[in-house]
Formats: structure tokens, C-alpha cells, sequence
């Protein structure tokens, strides 16, 4: 068989190409050499937004098309996105004069045809409860709508969704090479897990391996002289919850960066992000200890609590792959995608993506789309917009409702057990639970809320094999499973996924 597309890599482009493509009819092969979203698009800040900074780097295009996408993906995914207001501190004599600021917010307000999301508002900390946690020098504050998303999750859902259209789905398979043979590409991947190698053919070739893409060219491809994306590290910490407050904050540091604190996982606060350039395999890539006490100095600057290094309880970071657009800082490097399709006449084309955002996937997936039906021939029409990732079929709005609905069909289900099944799975919550009457019909339990018939169903439908797939990526019970746990964790997948996909 020869497919229309071959795509490389399984983060969220990749699948969300993937998807777009097996929806308009094209036959599709996606292939990621590790587990989905391993790479960059597990490692974000996890936020849905437009990107307020990006503003003062006269980003406009970019702005408004992830403004625009805010509501539609949070209707696509009500499970895995939701609305989230951030608190700005103000303080006078700061970086950003007042002005600036409400400009800034009025373009957000105004920009993307918010319809759902709640509008600006102006805050005085020395009343409202955000202020409780800051230092009392900061006495107003800017409150705005953006969306919180689980990341990985996301990815895993469109990699389900575009196999459930048709799409062949092939984790932990390596790319080895890939050769244009006339007009078609001759691919060979590598079973990560087996050993074994196995030939796809297609017509157009699809480069979206994220921080991999030059190396893909450089290897796979062999274009030894490939350089287009500049790396760029972004590392986060994870604290025992500093504020109760639902909304998250939005600081401003004296060397004109940014960072967030935000609400996570219930009992936790997720701080981050830095921006530094990044020379090594990102697969290596970890916080170093110049981030760490970065990180913690900057927190610290805000809340009257100190945030200290042994508060921190979880640490990740990723490496963020921007098209190399000659900035000189990494903070001001472009977040904007490209596409470029290389081949001549005669020649299978291939087509390579650089950059990108969680927020502006869908869109990044419709142009990829456009380019793929002017090379190689028009199938289907835009079609994401209006549609419901896995799990997502429920308004948007009715979250709770939801929560309310499991608690009563399961009524043995903890609160917190039913509130996360829901973020996590949606409507799919009743697949998993099934006939289950009590807490002993969920099976053997591995610690937090992780019991056996969820384990089950990340193995047969989410190609999950490790555990860090389970704990860290479709879920994020690793932070409240102790090592003893983890390791029972362990044997039970070396057993179960010996005939899993």
C-alpha cells in the first residue's frame, strides 16, 4: 500500500496532522520513537492562551489566532481545558508602566472574538483574596481570562482520534531512514520494543518531529547542512500549594521576563517557566541548578512565603523548538510556526514543520493541510473546528455536572477519584468504571486514585508500557505515589503489556 501522508513524530503536531488529514480522508501513517508527547508538548506551562508578552514583540498574527482558538479548543476538550483567570500584580515604578498594561489586555479582550471567557477587570489586593499571598507592596492587580490544558493528555486524544478515523498509529517505532524513491517515499522504522524494522511507502512525507526536525533532515533524510530551529529551554518546579486561591498569577520579573504561578493538581503550585538556549540532545534536557534557584528567587519576590529549594517536590523541562529567526534572546525568539515544503518535480515532496504552540495546534494542523492538498491533491474539507476530541462530548460549560453524574452512577467513588476521572477521560469515565459496584471492582490499587481498571485501559487504548507514561504523562499520579508503589506499578505493566499495542 502506498498512504498519502507519512508523518514523524508524536507530539502535538504531529498528531494533530494526523488527525486532520485521516479526517478528511487521507490515509495517514504516524510514527513517534518514543511514547507521545515525551518530548516538548509534556513539557509546556500548560496554559491556553494568546500569549500576552508576545504583544510587545509585535507578535499580532500569532496573538490572534490563539486567541481565537481558546473557545474552540475548550469546547473541543472540556475535559482536558478549561478557563483559568491569571492575577497580574501591578506595582508602581515596575517594568511595564500601567498604561502598557491595560493596552496590552484591552488588545486581549478585543482581539480574538471572546464570546465565553470572562473580561478584564481591575483588582485592589489590599481586599481581594489573590492579594493574601503577596508581599503588601503590591496593593493592584490585573485580572484576565486565558485556559489551562493537561497537555500530554491532548496529544494522546488526537493520536487516539485520528486511529479511531483511520489512521495507522505506530509508538515507540524509530524512523531510520527514509528515501525518495521517484515519486514516492520509502520509509523504514524500527520497533523500539521488539527490534524489528518494517517499510511504509507514501506519498508525501510529513517532518514534524519537533526539537528532532533538523535531525530527522540531518539523518533520516540526510540534508547534513540542516539548521532551522533554534532550541530553547523551558524548565518548570513543582511546590506543596502555596495559595488557595483558584486563579493563577502572572509576574513580571526586573530582567523583563515572565512567569506564572498556577494552581496544580490540587495540592500543589506549578512555577515556571525560564527561556535559555539549549546545545545538547533534548532528550537530556533537565533543570539545572541556576534555574532552580532562578525559579525560586523570582516566586520568592512575590509571595510572602519564600518559595525554597527543598519545597520542591517535582521538577520537569522541555525543550521548546522555535524557527531560528536570528533573535537575540531566547525570551524574544518567534513562538510563530512555518512551513516549508521542499521537492521538486517528479519529486515525493516533504513537508517540514517548525515551531509551534499547544494552543495554536488545530490551526498549525488546517494550514499543514492546505499545503498537503496544493502538493499532492485536495481531500475533505476543514473539519476540527466543530468537532470533539475522545471523552470531550459534553458542554463545555457543565464540568461539575459531570463530576455530579459519575459520583451518582458510582457512588462509592471518592470526590477527588471522580474529579480526576473527569479531567482525564471525560464521558470515556463510564468505559473505564463499566459494571463496577464498589471500590473492590476496580482492582488491584497502586496508590492516590490509580486503580487497576484504569491502568488496563491506559495499556489497551492509550499505548501506555512504562511507567512513566501512566504516572507522568496520562495522569500526574506520580506525585502522590510513594517509591514502593511505583515499583508494584512497575511489575504490573512488565506483565500486562506483553500483548499490548
Amino acid at each position: 500500500m502506498i498512504y498519502d501522508l507519512f508523518v514523524i513524530g508524536g507530539g502535538i503536531n504531529g498528531t494533530g496532522i494526523a488527525r486532520d488529514a485521516a479526517g478528511r480522508g487521507y490515509s495517514v501513517v504516524l510514527a513517534e520513537m518514543n511514547d507521545f508527547a515525551s518530548g516538548t508538548s509534556s513539557a509546556a506551562t500548560k496554559l491556553i492562551h494568546g500569549g500576552l508578552r508576545y504583544l510587545e514583540h509585535y507578535e499580532f498574527r500569532l496573538v490572534r489566532e490563539a486567541l481565537m482558538e481558546r473557545e474552540i479548543l475548550w469546547a473541543m476538550a472540556p475535559h482536558v481545558i478549561w478557563p483559568l483567570r491569571f492575577v497580574l500584580p501591578y506595582q508602581k515604578g515596575g517594568i511595564r508602566p500601567a498604561w502598557l498594561i491595560r493596552l496590552g489586555l484591552f488588545l486581549y479582550d478585543h482581539l480574538g472574538g471572546r464570546k465565553l471567557l470572562p473580561a478584564t477587570k481591575t483588582l485592589d489586593l489590599r481586599r481581594d483574596p489573590a492579594g493574601r499571598p503577596l508581599k503588601p507592596i503590591f496593593d493592584k492587580a490585573f485580572e484576565y481570562s486565558d485556559g489551562w490544558v493537561d497537555d500530554a493528555r491532548m496529544v494522546v486524544l488526537n493520536a487516539r482520534d485520528a486511529e479511531q478515523r483511520g489512521a495507522t498509529i505506530l509508538n515507540r517505532h524509530r524512523v531510520v531512514s527514509a528515501r525518495r524513491d521517484g515519486g514516492v517515499w520509502t520509509v523504514t522504522v524500527r520497533n523500539e520494543r521488539t527490534n524489528e524494522t518494517s517499510t511504509h511507502k507514501a506519498k508525501m512525507l510529513v517532518n514534524a518531529a519537533g526539537p528532532w526536525v533538523d535531525q530527522v533532515l540531518q539523518g533520516a533524510v540526510g540534508r547534513n547542512n540542516a539548521h532551522n530551529v533554534r532550541l530553547v529551554q523551558g524548565s518548570h518546579i513543582v511546590v506543596r500549594k502555596k495559595f488557595s486561591d483558584p486563579r493563577a498569577y502572572f509576574f513580571q520579573n526586573p530582567d523583563n521576563r515572565i512567569f506564572f504561578a498556577i494552581p496544580y493538581e490540587d495540592d500543589f503550585t506549578l512555577i515556571g517557566t525560564t527561556d535559555r538556549d539549549y546545545t545538547g540532545d533534548p532528550r537530556d534536557v533537565k533543570i539545572s541548578p541556576e534555574e532552580t534557584d532562578y525559579l525560586c528567587k523570582a516566586a520568592s519576590e512575590y509571595f510572602q512565603e519564600p518559595v525554597r529549594p527543598e519545597d520542591i517536590v517535582w521538577t520537569y523541562s522541555g525543550v521548546r523548538p522555535l524557527f531560528d529567526d536570528g533573535a537575540s534572546k531566547a525570551q524574544e525568539a518567534t513562538r510563530d510556526y512555518v512551513l516549508k515544503v521542499e521537492g521538486s518535480d517528479g519529486e515525493a515532496p516533504l513537508l517540514n514543520v517548525f515551531g509551534g504552540k499547544l494552543t495554536t495546534y488545530r490551526r498549525l494542523g488546517e494550514h499543514a493541510l492546505e499545503k498537503i492538498g496544493e502538493t499532492i491533491g485536495i481531500k475533505g474539507k476543514p473539519w476540527t473546528a466543530g468537532s470533539r476530541l475522545p471523552g470531550g462530548d459534553f458542554v463545555a460549560t457543565g464540568y461539575a455536572q459531570m463530576v455530579s453524574e459519575l459520583k451518582a452512577k458510582y457512588p462509592f467513588l471518592q470526590q477527588r477519584h471522580a474529579d480526576r476521572l473527569i479531567r482525564c477521560y471525560g464521558t470515556d469515565s463510564y468505559k473505564i468504571l463499566g459494571s463496577a459496584a464498589k471500590t473492590e471492582d476496580l482492582g488491584q490499587y497502586f496508590g492516590g486514585t490509580l486503580y487497576e481498571k484504569e491502568v488496563h485501559w491506559l495499556i489497551e487504548r492509550e499505548w501506555a508500557v512504562a511507567v512513566s507514561d501512566v504516572l507522568w504523562r496520562r495522569t500526574k499520579q506520580g506525585l502522590f505515589l510513594s517509591p514502593e508503589q511505583v515499583t508494584a506499578l512497575e511489575g504490573f505493566l512488565a506483565t500486562a503489556t506483553g500483548s499490548a499495542h
